[in-house]
């Protein structure tokens, strides 16, 4: 005689098969409405222009423009610059911060969490009164000195712009090496110390393979919120500096050339999702390599 299985009951208020699959209607909605039709519409206009018809001459003329090419120099230049200053700074306040004991660390690393909360120009506008050719540092030296010319002129340079995006992407580093610091077992330190092993010994074999995945994913993260900072280098007006973003503002804004912008923004979101996929892959190998660690 056949087995007769029983299936339980449905509970009461289950909501039906067909009806779950409808939960991601509202989702797709928002996020076609709010991203793919107005990239589809960047993207028409890239290709066909004012005249609307579908082309790559529009890529192919600006790509080679000497404008776009350095704007792209630079973009990339300044993202590189200013990631690994975050990383150094970022590891050497960490190792301070985690490891060498003193009155009020702890409020050192709160007070650093907030400068992710603030806007980046903010950091822009203060140099400005700090390092700019009217600011504090300046005048005081020309006062000092008996200068006619401010002697400090690196915050509209290229520099200026890295030195700001060091200052305000460093936390990015630090609130992972941090929490990567706090895993550490320290007796392992203790140990080697006893041992007679120097500081930077202990740093290099001990703290910097567990702070490896930290650093990559604060550093790749970085490096993606660089490539696409606007705030900044619109505040600072450094000479002869155009990024990307704001090459973008400069041909829809001031020159109302929207096929030239469209094309660049093209570009732009290209490379910051091929930079956010490398984002991603870098924190799931770090993922991986703790799950395996642990």
């Amino acid at each position: 005689m056949a087995d007769i299985v029983i299936a339980p009951p449905a509970r009461a208020g289950a909501p039906a098969a067909g009806l779950r699959d409808w939960w991601i209607a509202p989702p797709l909605a928002v996020l076609a409405v709010l991203f793919f039709y107005p990239f589809g519409l960047i993207a028409l206009q890239a290709l066909g222009g004012d005249q609307h018809v579908l082309s790559v001459a529009n890529f192919e003329q600006v790509l080679r423009s000497r404008q776009f090419l350095s704007g792209l120099y630079h973009t990339i230049a300044i993202a590189v610059s200013a990631s690994a200053g975050c990383l150094v700074l970022g590891f050497v306040f960490s190792l301070v911060i985690a490891f060498v004991p003193f009155p009020g660390a702890r409020f050192v690393g709160r007070l650093i969490d907030t400068f992710i909360a603030l806007p980046t120009f903010l950091v822009a506008l203060a140099f400005t009164f700090v390092y700019g050719s009217a600011g504090l540092l300046n005048q005081s030296l020309m006062q000092a000195f008996h200068l006619t010319l401010p002697p400090l002129d690196f915050l509209y340079s290229q520099w200026g712009v890295v030195l700001s995006e060091i200052t305000v992407y460093t936390p990015f580093i630090m609130r992972p090496l941090l929490a990567s610091f706090s895993q550490i077992d320290g007796a392992q330190i203790e140990v080697a110390s006893s041992l007679g092993a120097r500081p930077l010994r202990i740093i290099r074999q001990i703290i910097l393979p567990a702070a490896l995945p930290a650093l990559l994913a604060g550093g790749s993260l970085c490096l993606l919120l660089t490539v696409n900072e606007f705030g900044i280098v619109l505040f600072i007006g450094a000479k002869d500096v155009i990024t990307l973003p704001l090459l973008i503002y400069d041909k829809a804004i001031q020159e109302f050339d929207y096929t030239t912008a469209c094309v660049i923004a093209v570009v732009n979101i290209a490379l910051s999702l091929g930079l956010y996929a490398c984002y991603r892959m870098v924190v799931s190998f770090c993922g991986g390599r703790r799950a395996g660690l642990g």
